[in-house]
């Protein structure tokens, strides 16, 4: 049945790859005329992505970006012609350890799936529709279940196994994830965290980290060679250094990085770490970063509101949730997917690495917040960090309705945000991948209403230069 309702050009993985294939033939600059030259031509939905992309303050770093995306598309179908194990694995799991295998390449599930919301008409809805139409739960959620709901299809590109690391931190993703591997008849391979933050847990995920090393070696064939490990490793410490400069740049007043590249920065994260492709996109950031901070660059004429988001975004509308805030004074100054922890990896053996990307998997978003031993005091706690770092004047968390978990503490937490950091926290309501349920417009006047009547009073920093 699933073979003849999607035909194999249709999987959302051969579509965004095509697409993206495309941008091997553009420059590494693009002059105004140029951009609207390709917007006349454009699909409406992809246009929208094409046009905040390419605003003048953040084009060059974007055609990086989404040069690096194209490499890390034609990298996994090179894989798979060539007999390597392509792995699908969750946004909370690093990359580099499946780059540290010579035969096995990694694909991020969320990030497949906000490329399909980015670049395809009708922004991979039709996945999402085709995974109810097998009758599974609508409260599934749709950062993955777009992609997978393509791999139900069993016409578009499949992966050779999945590794899942989101179970007690992300139950949708967890099951998610294990039905598809059992219904395409993939293998699966699982990282639990204990509730349990003591150094006792800690020892134990380390374990756990490891018996996936072993499992892992035994599929692909391969054992992890140190020397490999090392020069991924080197990278991927290297561009946490970077990760940390920009973080840095995000602290001064107007904020000199533009809204999107909190976006960018953690799409390298989540798919290039470790690569040379990612070192280049993030100091390409950096560099736009420091050139507008030297001039003082800001796109409205003050920034009236440094807002961090304490759970995620919405994907659906770049130019109007990134671009026009910041073009109406508003920064958005990261969000929890976006902002880590991360120590550099202790590069001196083959087990000091395997036991650095254990603690790595340890401390990703969610997987420390949401997957801690109390969710609501340790997410409190990196908020109320976060938020000290960066300045921050207010809260939003985007209410997406199948994370149960964070809903069943959030009053918790924002009271605790009021208490430690004297912060309010707007509450929205909105699927985060699919633009059916509250319209960007919404939005808008929500964030709008919350910034004049709560925030406008408190603090403003003019721009020396809009643009």
């Amino acid at each position: 049945m699933a073979e003849k309702a999607v035909k194999e050009y249709e999987g959302l993985v051969n579509r965004a790859s095509a697409i993206f294939g495309l941008l091997k033939y553009f420059p590494d600059d693009m002059s105004d005329e140029e951009v609207e030259g390709i917007l006349h031509v454009l699909p409406k939905d992809m246009s929208y992505t094409i046009s905040a992309v390419m605003a003048p303050r953040i084009r060059k770093t974007s055609i990086a970006l989404l040069k690096g995306i194209q490499q890390w598309f034609d990298r996994a179908l090179e894989a798979k012609a060539q007999g390597k194990k392509i792995i699908l694995v969750p946004f909370n799991f690093p990359p580099e350890f499946v780059y540290c295998f010579e035969n096995a390449y990694p694909l991020t599930s969320e990030v497949l799936t906000v490329c399909g919301i980015a670049s395809l008409e009708g922004q991979g809805e039709r996945y999402w529709d085709f995974a109810m139409g097998l009758g599974l739960p609508d409260y599934l959620c749709s950062s993955n279940t777009i992609e997978l709901g393509s791999a139900l299809t069993g016409a578009d590109f499949e992966p050779d196994a999945v590794i899942s690391a989101a179970p007690g931190s992300c139950d949708a993703n967890s099951k998610i994830h294990e039905f598809v591997a059992r219904y395409i008849g993939v293998p699966q391979f699982l990282l639990d965290k204990p509730v349990d933050d003591s150094p006792r847990g800690r020892r134990a995920y380390r374990t756990y980290f490891r018996n996936l090393v072993k499992d892992m070696e035994e599929f692909v064939g391969e054992e992890l060679s140190e020397d490999r490990m090392r020069e991924v490793l080197t990278r991927a410490n290297e561009a946490t250094q970077l990760y940390y400069d920009l973080w840095e740049l995000r602290k001064v007043r107007p904020n000199p990085c533009p809204n999107l590249f909190t976006l960018y920065a953690y799409a390298v994260r989540y798919v290039l770490w470790g690569t040379d492709v990612g070192l280049d996109i993030l100091r390409a950031m950096i560099d736009t970063v420091k050139e507008r901070l030297d001039k003082g660059l800001y796109p409205a004429e003050e920034e009236v509101a440094r807002c961090f988001w304490i759970y995620t975004y919405y994907y659906w509308d770049w130019y109007g949730f990134f671009n026009r805030m910041e073009e109406r004074g508003i920064t958005v100054l990261g969000d929890l997917l976006g902002s880590f922890f991360f120590q550099p990896v202790d590069l001196s053996s083959r087990e000091s690495m395997i036991d650095g990307l254990a603690d790595t998997c340890w401390d990703y978003a969610m997987t420390r917040q949401v997957g801690a031993e109390s969710m609501s005091a340790q997410w409190a706690d990196d908020i109320a960090y976060w938020t000290s770092q960066l300045d921050a004047d207010a809260c939003i968390y985007c209410g997406h309705h199948s994370c149960k978990q964070t809903w069943s503490v959030f009053s918790v937490v924002r009271s605790e945000i009021m208490k430690r950091s004297k912060l309010p926290t707007l509450m929205l309501q909105g699927d985060s991948w699919i633009r059916r349920m509250t319209p960007m417009s919404a939005l808008d006047e929500q964030i709008d209403e919350f910034v004049s009547n709560v925030l406008k009073s408190k603090r403003t920093t003019p721009a020396t230069m809009v643009g």
